[in-house]
């Protein structure tokens, strides 16, 4: 720690950049490291937000003693074993999603947080949206009534995207779909059967082996009467971006809009049909968080008086600041949810608790989703959740 704050290091600089602003603002914390291979694209960044402690070599990183925690946000590939060495190393850790896509590391991740008593994190943006935080007050105050049935969905078409993209099986990356449904109903996933449907292209069904377009898992939550359905497509699929989940209650079901930007739905029980449905506006959750970063739920750091220069300047002829928006989507601030995953990680290293989703929930939303793939390969097979999945 630095004069009693918590020193973080990031690790990958591309959707992680969007979090520098971030820690920046964050009084409990100090934005000692950064990391990344490229040691042009690293300086650019560490220059820009005066970031100085900067490392190429994530391992150095590691056996730097200061830093108390990092925060991943490295090719999917590289989660589960970049996790592992950080929590072998002694230090705390924060993982975008997915946990891994590996069964077996994000077993070891777990085995490791219960053996050495660190905190570990996956920061899945869902269970931190302002609109996860409607659907969850609307439940906690009893406006839906009975959960009736879970319904999540995640369509994006990733064609061209490098890295450990091109021809992932679907339900690989299904925890933003996934994990609504389960934590809006407090449960864990028990067992899972998924199909695949349609076929993408051979070249890239040969990357992974997986030639299904659409996969579609029904999900059945433990000691519960509830079942969920999650579908997802990735290539040569026809959709709109939507990361969605809805909610069936006996007293009012929310559903996600089909189009982004249409506003959820609310249909409420025993009213005549022309009057059952209303668009809802999802308010915001700013008040939730520390004064210093409430600004991060509805503006992106080029919204920032210290930043807007970087908005204007990024036409660069060498094209040197595009480095810093490299990911459209995480400038949407993924429905306000940065500084709130920040907040809670930060939080619960103070507290010494476990942050949420903690490492066991963490690994039954991924195993989940990487079973489906393996159950839809088995034509539907229902496979079990491992024990070290559940609480």
């Amino acid at each position: 720690m630095t004069e009693g704050k918590f020193n973080v290091a990031i690790i990958g600089l591309g959707f992680g950049t969007q979090f520098i602003p971030i820690y920046i603002r964050d009084p409990r914390v100090n934005m000692y490291a950064i990391c990344r291979r490229s040691e042009q694209e690293l300086n650019l960044i560490g220059d820009t937000f005066g970031v100085e402690k900067r490392y190429t070599d994530y391992y150095e990183l590691l056996a730097d003693p200061d830093v108390d925690y990092v925060h991943i946000n490295t090719p999917i590939k590289t989660h589960g074993s970049m996790s592992i060495a950080a929590l072998k190393a002694g230090k705390h850790v924060m993982c975008t999603v997915p946990m891994s896509i590996s069964v077996d590391e994000c077993r070891q991740i777990v085995e490791l947080v219960q053996q050495t008593g660190l905190k570990y994190m996956m920061a899945e943006t869902v269970l931190y949206s302002r609109e996860y935080f409607y659907v969850n007050e609307l439940y906690e105050n009893g406006e839906l009534g009975k959960l009736q049935f879970l319904q999540g969905s995640h369509h994006q078409d990733m064609d061209g995207w490098p890295d450990a993209w091109p021809g992932l099986p679907p339900m690989y990356y299904s925890t933003h779909c996934i994990s609504p449904c389960l934590a809006i109903a407090q449960s864990e996933a028990e067992y899972v059967s998924c199909f695949g449907s349609g076929s993408i292209r051979a070249d890239l069904a040969a990357i992974y082996g997986s030639p299904f377009a659409v996969e579609t898992s029904h999900i059945k939550l433990r000691d519960s009467d509830l079942t969920a359905r999650v579908y997802r497509s990735l290539f040569d699929t026809a959709r709109q971006y939507r990361e969605s989940f809805d909610v069936f209650g006996t007293k009012k079901t929310i559903e996600w809009p089909l189009i982004e930007g249409d506003g959820f739905v609310l249909h409420t029980a025993k009213m005549p049909q022309e009057e059952t449905a209303e668009k809802i506006k999802v308010p915001d959750y700013a008040h939730l968080l520390p004064e210093e970063i409430q600004v991060f739920t509805t503006k992106t750091f080029l919204e920032l008086d210290e930043y807007k220069h970087l908005a204007t300047d990024g036409a660069d002829p060498d094209g040197t600041h595009s480095h810093l928006v490299t990911d459209p989507g995480s400038l949407e601030g993924h429905g306000g949810s940065h500084p709130h995953l920040v907040n809670e990680f930060i939080s619960a290293l103070i507290e010494d608790r476990d942050p949420y989703p903690d490492a066991v929930f963490s690994a039954n939303i991924t195993c989940a989703g990487i079973l489906s793939h393996e159950s839809a390969l088995k034509g539907g097979k229902r496979i079990q959740l491992p024990d070290f999945t559940l609480s």
